[in-house]
């Protein structure tokens, strides 16, 4: 009997260290699914930056990979408080110039591509007449 009412005493009082949390949550003025995508997208940052300290160079598909995670990143911690995160803001920053930095590298890949194509296409062919 005793132990029931233990177990009792405990659920309420979890239940209401939720309800406190979820109340603290909403009162920072956030959505309690955007807190918590935050929280993966904390974890995904720690693991961006380490990625980002040990390959300089990275591979087509690397890039790709790292841009899309870092803009899941980025969006997930948009939807925060800034005081939230100020502690990770150096990582932020590292990850957002790798970003910059791919990013640039792809359209300046992608804009000799074009040019090159247009240069092949707009090569006149010129035959001998006879």
């Amino acid at each position: 009997m005793e132990l029931l009412a233990i177990l009792l005493i405990l659920g309420i009082l979890i239940l209401l260290l939720l309800v406190i949390a979820i109340y603290q949550i909403k009162m920072a003025g956030m959505h309690v699914k955007d807190f918590w995508t935050f929280i993966r997208a904390n974890d995904t940052l720690d693991k961006l930056y380490a990625f980002a300290e040990k390959y300089e160079k990275l591979s087509p598909q690397q890039q790709m990979l790292f841009l899309s995670e870092a803009e899941k990143v980025f969006d997930a911690f948009d939807k925060v408080p800034n005081a939230l995160w100020e502690e990770e803001y150096n990582k932020y920053m590292k990850i957002l110039g790798k970003y910059k930095d791919i990013k640039l590298l792809r359209w300046h890949e992608s804009s000799e591509s074009e040019e090159d194509s247009k240069n092949n296409t707009n090569t006149k062919i010129i035959r001998p007449k006879g």
